[in-house]
């Protein structure tokens, strides 16, 4: 099929996993000979990867695909990832959606189903069990030519009572560590700099080839030409102390960067979640981050308002999280998702009481954000300068995660400079500005 001068739009929902797998498919369809379409001009193809992790998620992705096709009433329209796996014939209810592409099916497959673009009268679905999705499809992607994001892993197999990501990416699963690390030197040759390991469940790496994360970790720091490796999220209880050790000790190009998911600081309630750690293990992980990586950045994912969390579970809860040495807090609130195990949790927590203790997470991680930026004033750290807005300053992260900003200057953009940390800070997301 011929598809030079078509012009594509996409529309991407969710954790940087879809963003990767959304920047592949671009690759993949330049390749076919489309072009992104200029904004206004109406595009001959939208393709939108969803999102399903929140009842909130799967609302702004109803209300983007009718937007999408209101812009573009034309256009042939795909709608794949994480929402479409799950309820595909919701979105088949959408008038001009023509084709619903269910995980399995996000590849090769994905650009079989493009034919000469020709509107359907019905949306046809494209999906299978999530038990049957067996598929790997690789993805790396570049917010810029400086970061770059590596699909290592995808799936699950925790089912956590209030999850849907099973049934939206099925079981655990990935490629060898040898073609990621071809990868990873791929990601050299293109000027990229820094690596973001992503997936689902990354530290639950090797099932499908009996290997490991940490190997994983020992053999990307070899690749010459990365500055540094992020680890986007690891669950605690496979965040290994010999990873934290090696991270500390060993590693040439890991940065002292670690995201670790809790979800509640209630013992009772991670019961209620069926977590498979307890406090106790999580503050083990922290304070030996803490020991031997002083300046380590660490951010928590954590829920609000699960059913079961009582307020008095809530404040235990909290407490423990103020008690935490870490950085950051990603707050979010509990979200009833069909098919789970929590809808069988009788105590339900009501829906405003629930952003309240939200908005109190969301207060403690700035005050906690605002404590490690303090602690790095003065602090000599070295910064990868990424490439700046038009008219904007120039602004980068340190290894420790802390974003800092500067005047333009073109020869540092996408290379590393020494720096010192200087002593105000612009806003709680900014961080330490350097002295001009």
């Amino acid at each position: 099929m011929n598809y030079q001068n078509k012009s594509v739009s996409y529309y991407t929902l969710g954790c940087k996993l879809n963003f990767a797998e959304s920047s592949t498919l671009a690759w993949r369809l330049r390749q076919m000979g489309f072009h992104r379409a200029d904004k206004g001009a109406g595009a001959d193809l939208v393709i939108v990867n969803t999102c399903a992790v929140t009842e909130q998620a799967t609302a702004k992705c109803r209300q983007q695909i009718r937007k999408l096709i209101r812009e573009n009433p034309y256009a042939f329209v795909v709608v794949t990832g994480c929402y479409a796996q799950i309820e595909p014939r919701e979105i088949a209810d959408i008038e001009g959606v023509d084709v619903i592409v269910g995980q399995e099916y996000k590849g090769e497959n994905l650009i079989g189903v493009l034919g000469e673009l020709g509107k359907k009268t019905k949306a046809e679905i494209l999906t299978t069990q999530y038990k049957d999705i067996q598929t790997f499809h690789g993805s790396v992607s570049a917010d810029d030519r400086t970061r770059h994001f590596l699909k290592v892993q995808d799936g699950c197999n925790y089912f956590c009572t209030y999850c849907t990501i099973p049934l939206a990416r099925g079981k655990s699963r990935n490629p060898d560590i040898a073609s990621l690390v071809r990868m990873a030197e791929g990601v050299v040759q293109a000027g990229g700099k820094e690596i973001v390991l992503t997936g689902v469940n990354i530290g639950d790496f090797g099932h499908s080839t009996g290997e490991n994360f940490f190997d994983l970790c020992k053999a990307l720091d070899r690749v010459e030409g990365i500055e540094r490796y992020r680890i986007s999220s690891c669950e605690p209880n496979l965040l290994t102390d010999e990873l934290i050790r090696w991270v500390a000790c060993d590693s040439q190009r890991f940065a002292p960067h670690f995201h670790i998911p809790l979800q509640a600081g209630s013992n009772e309630v991670l019961k209620l979640m069926r977590r498979r750690y307890d406090t106790g293990l999580f503050r083990q992980k922290i304070e030996l981050i803490k020991k031997l990586l002083p300046h380590a950045f660490i951010g928590v994912d954590v829920m609000a308002g699960m059913r079961g969390e009582t307020a008095q579970l809530f404040e235990q809860s909290y407490e423990f999280l103020q008690s935490l040495p870490v950085s950051q807090l990603h707050p979010f609130t509990y979200s009833e998702r069909s098919n789970t195990k929590a809808l069988e949790i009788k105590n339900v927590v009501p829906v405003p009481e629930r952003h309240e203790r939200t908005a109190r997470l969301v207060a403690l991680s700035e005050e906690k954000l605002r404590a490690f930026y303090a602690s790095q004033f003065g602090a000599s750290r070295r910064v990868l300068w990424e490439q700046p807005s038009p008219g904007k300053p120039m602004h980068g992260f340190t290894e420790n995660y802390v974003r800092v900003s500067h005047p333009l200057v073109e020869d540092w953009v996408n290379t590393c400079q020494n720096i010192t940390l200087g002593n105000s800070i612009e806003d709680s997301s900014a961080g330490p500005v350097i002295p001009s």
